[in-house]
């Protein structure tokens, strides 16, 4: 190896502009320069959550999801009937209450994709579909006012 070779590579800056340019204060020009943009907002920070909620939450994105079919899309239908129904608390506030026109829409989502689905399901996804559309048709039965 001879003496060039040990060097290295040589960088040479090609810039217009030098340090010693950017310390000197600009002079006018005769336009003014545009205004600059305002930063954009930062999002709000979220509120501080106990560390027994931020555990829930991290423990809850390592549970494997369910394989999506048929009969896991009307389960997760009728789960949410029962939440508005009042019958199971929500999840996020472990509180129980009733929201009846909405458990009826659910209730009527159901009910056209039994209408939809008529001769395309196999015998035990349609003995499912029949079997929560009866019950929560009648509890949502039972919990309207007469």
């Amino acid at each position: 190896m001879d003496e060039k070779d040990k060097q290295g590579f040589v960088v040479k800056d090609r810039r217009k502009v030098s340090l010693d340019d950017l310390d000197r204060p600009e002079e006018p020009t005769g336009t003014a320069p545009p205004p600059p943009e305002p930063p954009p907002e930062a999002p709000p920070e979220p509120e501080a959550k106990p560390k027994e909620q931020r555990g829930e939450r991290d423990q809850r994105k390592s549970i494997p999801l369910p394989q999506v079919t048929f009969s896991t899309f009307v389960f997760s239908l009728s789960s949410s009937a029962l939440v508005h129904l009042g019958e199971v608390p929500e999840p996020s506030s472990n509180q129980t209450r009733s929201d009846l026109p909405m458990a009826k829409q659910i209730i009527d989502t159901l009910g056209m994709l039994d209408e939809k689905t008529k001769g395309n399901l196999d015998r035990d996804e349609d003995q499912l579909l029949q079997t929560v559309l009866y019950d929560l048709r009648m509890r949502y039965i039972q919990k309207s006012p007469r």
